[in-house]
């Protein structure tokens, strides 16, 4: 029942499953898989796709005639084992060069580096057959504010991404941008720095139409936000183009772990929104498995990233169908649309507001039963007449 389809559309960065361990205060623990490899055993446990960053794939100063090999052998690999390619992205903070920043740089010419990057890695995503183009300024900030004009510097961010669109249109891609949000970490602190701030910036682009987002769950939490609400907004706006799963603990490093390991209830809404609001992208983890795993333990984290997200799912459609929990959650009536009757209508109208305040919602009650569901003691059973019995 719980084991992921390509339907599912479950995807992983090969950069996620081939992660190996390492951290700021050890060295990798497991050996090096290569891109084709990951590619077959993603296959092998259900998934649908595989990301990549450019140099995930092709390493950083590798030949013309090298990455033509690397890039067929790869796309052999993916047509044997029938899997796709959904999204790319381009490494702006791996190399020393971006040490400051790439689009931010008050360099012009590590800012002409990042674009000509770009756009190579843009080239490889049309010829892997993506159709979105993350973009993560993981060094577009800094550690002192003496350093730069943040003004200017996101000036200088629209600037780079204004460029990327530009050459995307020009060329007639068929491709879509999505910004990535992060408080700080690898910088003291980054420039659009949460969802809500990307939102507002892509609004100031030069084709903010081929512009959304892709939140992810560890850095909003970092952030201190609630990711179910993050999300809510972006698909409320129509700007929800990619998303990244994992799970965070609260006021912690970056710690990408595995989907649902943390915030369950979070993790649910989450399921539940992207389940019914008709987000038809694929569910992708941005995530790796513990330093303590050998490679076995890579995989069993890949599979229980995909067998929450289908638990969850199913608890989803028994919230949505059990008969007194939907009883118990408010109905917010027909829309309030402005006219001048309406406004004429609502300013003569009589409210007894302290009997509305008197009112209980009934909202330790709903939240008990929904933990009952999600704990597994509540289970809702169709009778032989089709109605639905709920038992606690």
């Amino acid at each position: 029942m719980w084991e992921p389809t390509k339907a599912d559309r479950f995807t992983f960065g090969l950069w996620t499953v081939g992660n190996r361990g390492a951290d700021p205060f050890g060295p990798a623990v497991r050996p090096h898989v290569p891109p084709t490899a990951i590619v077959e055993g993603l296959s092998k446990i259900g998934a649908y796709g595989v990301n990549l960053h450019d140099n995930d794939l092709v390493p950083f100063g590798a030949s013309a005639a090298e990455g033509d090999r690397i890039v067929a052998e790869f796309k052999r690999s993916l047509k044997d084992n029938g899997m796709t390619v959904p999204m790319v992205t381009c490494n702006l903070f791996s190399h020393p060069i971006f040490k400051d920043g790439a689009m931010t740089s008050v360099d012009p010419r590590v800012r002409r580096f990042a674009l000509q990057k770009s756009m190579k890695a843009i080239d490889l995503g049309v010829e892997l057959g993506a159709k979105t183009f993350v973009l993560w300024g993981g060094r577009e900030g800094c550690e002192s504010d003496a350093s730069k004009d943040a003004v200017a510097a996101l000036r200088r961010y629209r600037e780079g991404i204004n460029f990327l669109t530009h050459y995307v249109r020009d060329r007639k891609i068929d491709m879509r941008f999505a910004i990535e949000a992060k408080p700080n970490e690898p910088r003291g602190d980054i420039y659009l720095s949460t969802t809500g701030s990307v939102l507002a910036f892509i609004e100031t682009l030069d084709h903010p139409d081929i512009v959304g987002v892709n939140p992810e769950v560890a850095h909003e939490t970092m952030a201190g936000l609630n990711f179910y609400h993050v999300v809510a907004q972006a698909i409320e706006g129509g700007k929800l183009f990619h998303i990244d799963l994992n799970a965070q603990k609260i006021g912690r490093y970056d710690q990408d772990l595995r989907f649902g390991s943390e915030d369950v209830r979070n993790a649910f809404f989450l399921v539940k929104l992207l389940e019914e609001s008709g987000y038809a992208g694929p569910r992708h983890f941005d995530a790796h498995a513990y330093r303590t795993e050998d490679l076995d333990g890579v995989w069993e984290f890949a599979r229980g990233c995909m067998r929450t997200y289908k638990i969850l799912a199913a608890k989803a459609k028994e919230f949505a169908n059990d008969p007194e929990i939907q009883a118990l959650i408010c109905k917010p009536g027909a829309p309030i649309a402005y006219s001048k009757d309406a406004a004429a209508r609502i300013k003569a109208e009589s409210f007894d507001a302290e009997a509305i305040a008197a009112r209980g919602l009934n909202y330790e009650k709903l939240d008990q039963l929904f933990m009952d569901l999600l704990m597994g003691v509540r289970r809702s059973k169709r009778s032989r007449k089709g109605r639905t019995k709920v038992t606690a």
